[in-house]
C-alpha cells in the first residue's frame, strides 16, 4: 500500500507536496519521493525513510516548479531498496514521471512485452516501472510532438487494455501537465480537488481526501474506475472515462485498516464505516456470548479505536484506553522479517496496569493477520493483571493472499488460514475470540454508498474481482512473500530468465 499525490499550481508546489505526503504517511513509512517540473526541467529527491527524514531544507530548495508529484511507499514483496522508491522516470516521450499505488497482476507478461515488442528496458523489479513504461509507450504511439488531452486519454485507454490488477497512478508529463487514473475496477482509491486563487484554479490528485482537506483544497470527487483526470500546464481540467466496462469494486480493507478515519473514499466516510463495524460486532457478541462477563473494552491503538468505542457503547460496557502507543514505530504487519515484527510490538505498546488488573478485558483490533501481534498484546494484558482476556476483530479472518497492492504475508503465515475461530483463539492465547461476519462488514461500508455493488474482499473470501487470478499466480506470490525464501541472486536469475526465455 502506498500514498500518491500530484499538484498543479501557480507557485512552487514543493512545500504542499511535502505536507501532503506527511498527511499520507500512514500509507507507507519505507520510502518517500518528490519530483517537480520547472520550465521543462525536472528536480527529483527520493530515498528510504519517513518524509521528514528524506527531505531536508537543501532538498526542498532544489525542488522548484509549479507542478509535481509525490509518493510514500511501504515495502512490497522483493522491494526494499531505495532504487525502487518512487517517482520513476523515463525520458521518452517528453519525459514522464509516475507514482503508483497498487499491483499489476500481469507484470511479468507486460515486462516481457515491453522488452520484446516495445523495445523498452525495465531496470527494477517494481511493477510501477512497468506501468510507467506501458503508459509512456501508449503515449508515444500517438505520434505527436505537441500532445492534447485526447492523446493523454488515448494513452490511458491503452494502459487499461494492457494492464490487469489494481492501480491508482499520477503521471507528470514534462512541459504538458499531470494525469491521474484509476484501474477499471477502482480497487485502489484516488480523489481530486481544486482551489480558487487570485491567479486562477489550482488542482490536486491524491490517494485520500484527507490530503486534499489538509492543504486547503476542496474535494471535487473520486476518480471513477477507468477514468482519467488531466490538468494541463495552463490549469485546464479535463476528465474522461477511458474504458468501456468500468466496475466499482473498491478494496474494503481501506475502511478496515489502511485509510485515515477522516478520509472519504468512494463517497464512504471511513469514520462512519468503522463506527458501524463496532455496532454490528457488538450485536454478534451479544448473540454468540449472551452471558458475557466483560468488565472493560480496550482498543489496540490506533485504527481500532473508532470501532471499539461504538462497540462498548452498544454493549453498555466501560471503555478505557489500556495501551499507550509509541508513535515513532511503524505498522507491524507490514514490517519485513518476523524477528523485527516481534521486537517492535513491545517497543510500540505499553500497558497501563490499573486498567487490566483483576478485570475481564475485551481487546478490540481492526483485524488479525499473522496473529503475532495479537498474541503478544494478549500476553501483555495478562502480565498487567487481567483476569480473562477476550479478543474481537472488526474484520473477518484473513485467510487468503492479497494480490492488489497490500503486501500481506505468505498464506502459511496467516493465522486464519486453515484454522477455525477456536483454533485461532488458542494460537493467540485468548479466552475466546469473535470475528466480524463478512456480510456484516460489507454492509457497514455499503451503507455509506449503496452504488457500490461489490467490494474487493479477497483476503477474506478468496474472491478476486479482476477474475484473472490463477493458482500459478498465487503460487508465484507465495514464493515471493515467504520471509527469507528468495535471495537477491534468485531474483536476478528470474529477471534474466524473463528476457532470455522463448
Amino acid at each position: 500500500m502506498c500514498g500518491i499525490i500530484g499538484i498543479v499550481g501557480h507557485e512552487n508546489v514543493n512545500q504542499e507536496l511535502y505536507d501532503g505526503l506527511t498527511v499520507l504517511q500512514h500509507r507507507g513509512q519505507d520510502a518517500a519521493g518528490i519530483v517537480t517540473c520547472d520550465n521543462g526541467r525536472l528536480f527529483l529527491r527520493k530515498d528510504n525513510g519517513l518524509v521528514r527524514d528524506v527531505f531536508h531544507t537543501r532538498h526542498m530548495l532544489r525542488l522548484v516548479g509549479r507542478m509535481g508529484i509525490g509518493h510514500v511507499r511501504y515495502p512490497t514483496a522483493g522491494c526494499f531498496s531505495s532504487a525502487e522508491s518512487q517517482p520513476f522516470y523515463v525520458n521518452s516521450p517528453f519525459g514522464i514521471s509516475l507514482v503508483h499505488n497498487g499491483n499489476l497482476t500481469n507484470a511479468i507478461e507486460l515486462k516481457r512485452d515491453l522488452f520484446r515488442a516495445d523495445r523498452r528496458h525495465i531496470n527494477t523489479d517494481s511493477d510501477s516501472e512497468v506501468l510507467l513504461n506501458v503508459f509512456a509507450h501508449e503515449l508515444q504511439q500517438q505520434g505527436k510532438l505537441k500532445i492534447t488531452a485526447d492523446d493523454v486519454f488515448a494513452a490511458v485507454a491503452g494502459v487499461h487494455s494492457r494492464c490487469r490488477g489494481a492501480y491508482a497512478a499520477v503521471a507528470m508529463i514534462t512541459g504538458h501537465g499531470i494525469v491521474g487514473f484509476r484501474d477499471t475496477h477502482g480497487i485502489r482509491p484516488a480523489v481530486f480537488g481544486q482551489r480558487e486563487t487570485a491567479r486562477g484554479m489550482e488542482y490536486i490528485i491524491a490517494s485520500e481526501s484527507v490530503a486534499i482537506d489538509s492543504l486547503g483544497f476542496e474535494l471535487v470527487r473520486d476518480i471513477a474506475p477507468g477514468e482519467a483526470v488531466y490538468i494541463d500546464t495552463e490549469g485546464q481540467l479535463h476528465t474522461r472515462q477511458c474504458t468501456d466496462d468500468p466496475q466499482l469494486n473498491p478494496c474494503i480493507f481501506e475502511h478496515v485498516y489502511f485509510a485515515r478515519p477522516d478520509s472519504i473514499i468512494d463517497s464512504i466516510s471511513v469514520y462512519k464505516a468503522r463506527l458501524r463495524m463496532g455496532e454490528v460486532l457488538a450485536k454478534k457478541i451479544e448473540r454468540v456470548f449472551p452471558d458475557h462477563d466483560i468488565d472493560v473494552v480496550i482498543p489496540i491503538p490506533d485504527t481500532s479505536r473508532t470501532s471499539a468505542l461504538q462497540l462498548s457503547n452498544a454493549l453498555g460496557v466501560l471503555y478505557r484506553e489500556g495501551f499507550i502507543k509509541n508513535r515513532y514505530i511503524g505498522r507491524t504487519f507490514i514490517m519485513p522479517g518476523q524477528k523485527q515484527r516481534k521486537k517492535s510490538v513491545r517497543q510500540k505498546l505499553n500497558a497501563i496496569e490499573l486498567e487490566f488488573k483483576d478485570k475481564n478485558v475485551l481487546l478490540v483490533d481492526d483485524s488479525i493477520v499473522r496473529g503475532t501481534t495479537s498474541k503478544q498484546i494478549i500476553q501483555m494484558a495478562r502480565e498487567a493483571g487481567a483476569n480473562k482476556v477476550y479478543f474481537a476483530s472488526a474484520a473477518p479472518p484473513v485467510r487468503y493472499p492479497n494480490v492488489y497492492g497490500i503486501d500481506m504475508p505468505s498464506v502459511n503465515e496467516l493465522v486464519g488460514h486453515d484454522r477455525d475461530d477456536r483454533q485461532i483463539a488458542e494460537v493467540i492465547g485468548a479466552d475466546w475470540l469473535v470475528y466480524q461476519d463478512l456480510d456484516d462488514l460489507i454492509e457497514t461500508a455499503r451503507r455509506g454508498n449503496p452504488e457500490v455493488r461489490q467490494f474487493d474482499t479477497s483476503v477474506f473470501d478468496g474472491n478476486y474481482v479482476t477474475g484473472d487470478i490463477t493458482r500459478d499466480y498465487l503460487d508465484f506470490v507465495e514464493g515471493r512473500r515467504n520471509d527469507g525464501v528468495r535471495s537477491s541472486q534468485q531474483e536476478d536469475n528470474a529477471v534474466i530468465d524473463l528476457y532470455n526465455s522463448e
